[in-house]
């Protein structure tokens, strides 16, 4: 009898806490369940970028990965096993790959389904023709705590070439200043190194079109120099503004406007044409991002000054009619931002049926002003003509003549694989894999 109620003093609290740690596990399997199929029925099933692939034979379902994504439930537990049930928020932090204790996931790009063109890069960051390197999105890194850790790691890679002893011969050429050429910069001037930046644009790079107000989501980071930048979310005019001050503290000098327009192989190194001039380099490294030439959509009337590819100043638009084409985050962002200004009103045109690659916050912002009036949008739609006071888009088999003074064609960019291959780089599609 004593023994008995020995085993039923300690099987009982077991038991207990085996079926509250079993009702907790089918709760979570069951808020995977319904995250997952909201996503996959929105049509948000493709990652854009870098992301986790979990091997389900390797993993225990421990949840460290679930816990570690500092963008939220990303990733959740199903039947005992880790997957990606928002696939579209994923922007490719990695920090589930590291916390995993099994090695369970590897970091890739590209799906079965989309594939993603990416330059051959080593794990020195050089690419297949030695004295060229790339870092940051280019190489497919968009987030900006990585790209500016890239740029550094980089620069400390070209840094072990050793300095250039010709006093016309640059130790490295730096294209691109957008977070990865920054802290490349920073970094080339820490090591000591005879070193200019080339920037065709503005400071920044992409973060410099972003819309006014817009946040950037960031993490704390490193750059070479300052030291620690304990940014979490910031505006990117707080953000230009730190790195801005930066620069001047450091005497840092970037040649603004100056655009490459060939890169060809010397005895020295290599010999970079611009719109400027002709530099002459040991090491190139590229950090001019993916986005290109900006897509076009073709048709009657795009060439008017009324029609433009990014939005800078939502405030421009001020009691206008606008269109916005496009349905990625940045036509989104966009339209919404546009949208919240007084008097205006907004069409947002799409060929597709579902903002499939739009983040969650930015659809909901979209829902919130289509409810209050702001904002129409037309899916399953293309421009069909854009006239001086309207534009024409067509939608299922009809055309609608719409009041119009501006168009902002958000289609992304065509990235420079062109110019890339020209110099001889190796481009790779990713279907999923590293």
């Amino acid at each position: 009898m004593q023994l008995q109620l020995l085993i039923v003093a300690y099987v009982a609290p077991l038991l207990l806490i085996w079926l509250a740690y079993t009702g907790w596990q089918r709760r979570k399997n069951r808020i995977a369940l319904a995250v997952r199929e909201e996503a996959f029925n929105a049509g948000l099933s493709e990652p854009a970028s870098l992301h986790p692939l979990i091997n389900p034979e390797h993993c225990i379902g421990c949840g460290a990965c679930v816990n570690a994504c500092p963008e939220g439930k990303i990733l959740g537990l199903i039947n005992g096993k880790a997957e990606l049930v928002e696939p579209t928020r994923c922007i490719g932090h990695g920090a589930c790959a590291t916390a995993c204790p099994m090695g369970a996931i590897e970091l890739v790009f590209g799906t079965q389904k989309r594939g993603i063109d990416i330059p051959h890069v080593g794990p020195d960051f050089q690419t297949n023709v030695p004295g060229i390197y790339i870092a940051g999105e280019l190489g497919g890194m968009g987030l900006i705590r990585n790209a500016i850790e890239q740029g550094r790691q980089a620069m400390d890679e070209i840094a072990k070439q050793g300095r250039q002893s010709a006093p016309d011969i640059l130790d490295v050429i730096i294209i691109g200043a957008g977070p990865a050429g920054f802290s490349a910069t920073l970094a080339a001037k820490q090591h000591g190194l005879h070193w200019i930046t080339l920037e065709q644009d503005s400071f920044g790079g992409t973060v410099s079109h972003y819309p006014r107000g817009k946040l950037v989501m960031t993490q704390p980071t490193v750059l070479p120099i300052h030291g620690a930048v304990k940014l979490r979310a910031t505006t990117k005019e707080e953000l230009l503004d730190l790195w801005l001050k930066i620069a001047n503290d450091n005497d840092i000098n970037i040649c603004f406007g100056e655009r490459v327009e060939s890169i060809d192989p010397t005895q020295q190194g290599y010999s970079v044409s611009t719109t400027k001039g002709i530099h002459v380099g040991k090491s190139i490294l590229l950090t001019i991002g993916r986005r290109g030439t900006p897509r076009k959509l073709g048709v009657p009337g795009e060439n008017q000054s009324k029609v433009v590819y990014q939005l800078i100043d939502p405030q421009q638009y001020r009691g206008q009619k606008v269109t916005v084409v496009g349905g990625g985050d940045s036509a989104l962002e966009a339209a919404t931002a546009i949208a919240e200004e007084p008097d205006t009103y907004v069409t947002l045109s799409y060929r597709g049926d579902a903002f499939s690659r739009a983040k969650i916050e930015n659809r909901e912002r979209l829902e919130k002003a289509t409810q209050c009036g702001r904002l129409n949008i037309m899916l399953n739609s293309n421009v069909y003509t854009i006239g001086e006071h309207h534009i024409e888009i067509e939608q299922q088999g009809t055309i609608h003549k719409l009041e119009n003074e501006c168009a902002i064609i958000c289609l992304g960019g065509t990235p420079p694989t062109d110019f890339l291959k020209s110099i001889g780089i190796t481009i790779e599609t990713k279907h999923g894999t590293v």
